[in-house]
């Protein structure tokens, strides 16, 4: 029998203990043994729940009992998760996880420190939620040098955009909307400042190119300021505006950032809609693939995370293939010089660029930097056009 700790009882907590109950038997089968939930670590009291003999407020249960295996974090936040998940390697058992921050923060060293302890750190649930994303990028896709990857990796911020793009509602009405169907937390600010997708095209690049930049040194802008007069300026040419995290390997090096970005009508990310993600990933030999689903919630995140616990039950001992560095920032690329096509918010035409109107107010300039639109068209309203 094998025997894991979950560690928070919340949404993704509970909802990795429903996925086990639910489908025990499959899970079984595909392991070859029994398992069991022996402890799951949260500060709150559930009387009557299931689980209530397995609840535990002290994290040294788990870490000092030799019959866990494995540890599930669900708590979210850096701290005590980090420290949490660390400890648990150190001794020996191994770590599955949803929490981007962490893996965004410190993913490089829980990876090494699984590594010299012969364990396994996984975590395709802090990406996409139940899509599964990471184990393509890093089995599927072997044989490709990947080129790009570009999301819509939070699915907040992507309801929000398509009511204003589909029902014509301000960003404040479609906001509130959002925290009143649970799809937005009271305190928005890592969903709709671009935060949260930050950190996830943080892990894709870092999975994607081998190194794992901070969030400090990655560029990141929201969708607060999207106004609906540029909305339905680009519904007219069948464009619409999303927040994309984009990672591109150019000549120069590695190009990361967050922002609201023109999805032209030919783009596949451009059908992602309501709370749904989309990943575009490019490699070499195969063009594009697009990954759709689920990006968040409490059923599709835990089957993500119930997936690593099967893959390393199933592979006892087996020698993790996922790995990536900790890079400086110093050589990655400033996305404000690359040039791009941006949609420009303005009557006047340029003329040393390449453009195409859009309507009486707006054009898409091609080969333009963030840097030269910004020179050139001071006071405008401009997004970059995929």
């Amino acid at each position: 029998m094998k025997k894991i700790a979950i560690l928070g009882y919340g949404v993704v907590g509970g909802g990795v203990a429903e996925v086990i109950d639910t489908n025990r038997a499959e899970i079984e089968a595909a392991i070859g043994e029994e398992i069991e939930i022996k402890y799951i670590l949260d500060l709150r009291d559930f009387p009557g729940n299931k689980y209530e003999s397995a609840l535990t407020k002290d994290f040294n249960d788990i870490l000092g009992d030799p019959e866990v295996v494995l540890v599930a974090e669900a708590m979210g936040g850096s701290h005590p998760a980090y420290d949490f998940s660390l400890a648990a390697l150190k001794a020996g058992k191994n770590v599955v996880t949803s929490n981007k921050e962490v893996v965004a923060n410190f993913g490089a060293e829980l990876l090494n420190t699984a590594k010299e302890n012969g364990v396994r750190y996984l975590f395709e649930a802090s990406v996409g939620g139940g899509i599964p994303i990471i184990r393509p990028l890093i089995e599927s896709l072997a044989g490709n040098r990947i080129c790009s990857v570009a999301g819509i990796l939070n699915g907040t911020t992507n309801y929000i955009l398509t009511e204003m793009s589909e029902n014509g509602k301000t960003f404040e009405i479609a906001l509130k909307e959002a925290q009143e169907k649970g799809y937005a937390e009271k305190d928005p600010t890592a969903d709709v400042d671009g935060i949260d997708a930050k950190r996830k095209i943080c892990i894709l690049s870092a999975i994607s190119f081998g190194k794992m930049y901070g969030e400090d040194v990655v560029k990141n802008e929201g969708i607060r300021n999207i106004e609906l007069t540029d909305v339905k300026i680009l519904a007219g040419i069948g464009a619409k505006i999303k927040l994309v995290g984009k990672a591109v390997k150019t000549e120069q090096g590695i190009a990361i950032d967050v922002a609201p970005r023109v999805v032209r009508y030919n783009n596949p990310l451009r059908s992602v809609d309501g709370v749904f993600n989309g990943i575009l990933v490019n490699g070499n030999a195969l063009g594009d693939v697009m990954f759709y689903g689920s990006g968040a919630g409490k059923l599709p995140t835990a089957s993500a995370v119930v997936s690593d616990i099967m893959d390393i039950l199933t592979h006892p001992g087996a020698v993790e293939k996922l790995s990536f560095e900790e890079g400086s920032g110093e050589d990655l690329v400033d996305t404000d010089a690359l040039p791009l096509s941006y949609y420009v918010r303005t009557e006047a035409k340029p003329q040393s660029y390449e453009y195409e109107c859009v309507g009486d107010k707006a054009i898409i300039i091609k080969n333009i930097s963030k840097n030269d639109v910004k020179a050139n068209f001071a006071g405008s309203v401009f997004y970059e056009v995929m």
